[in-house]
């Protein structure tokens, strides 16, 4: 089991900017894929951003368009998301997901934190 323990969410200005955290803890795969979903009530869960652990290979949801950034400290087996120029239309809940990996980049197991409220309001 790997556990996940995420922090950062909270309320905004519109242009304002957050920083989210996610820490994993428990299992560790040797590559594994972590990142940020999100969802609003009524709409499917959406990719945000994700970091792939032995190659920091980023992939990021097209509404993204530069305005957020994903990295991670492999020591501490935390990711971080940094948010900036948010819009109301980011107000979601923002779920980190980790995706254990086989060498051959199989997916072997999934695991999702319990999620942090994103609000953009002026």
């Amino acid at each position: 089991q790997v556990q996940l323990v995420e922090s950062g969410g909270g309320s905004v200005q519109p242009g304002g900017s957050l920083r989210l955290s996610c820490t994993a803890s428990g299992r560790d795969f040797s590559i594994n894929v972590m990142g940020w979903y999100r969802q609003v009530p009524g709409n499917e869960r959406e990719l945000v951003a994700t970091i792939r652990s032995n190659d920091g290979r980023t992939v990021y949801g097209d509404f993204v368009k530069g305005r957020f950034t994903i990295s991670r400290d492999g020591a501490k087996n935390t990711v971080y998301l940094q948010m900036s120029n948010l819009k109301p239309e980011d107000s979601a809940v923002y779920s980190c997901r980790y995706n254990g990996l086989s060498r051959n980049y199989a997916s072997l197991a999934n695991f999702w934190g319990p999620g942090t409220q994103v609000t953009v309001s002026s």
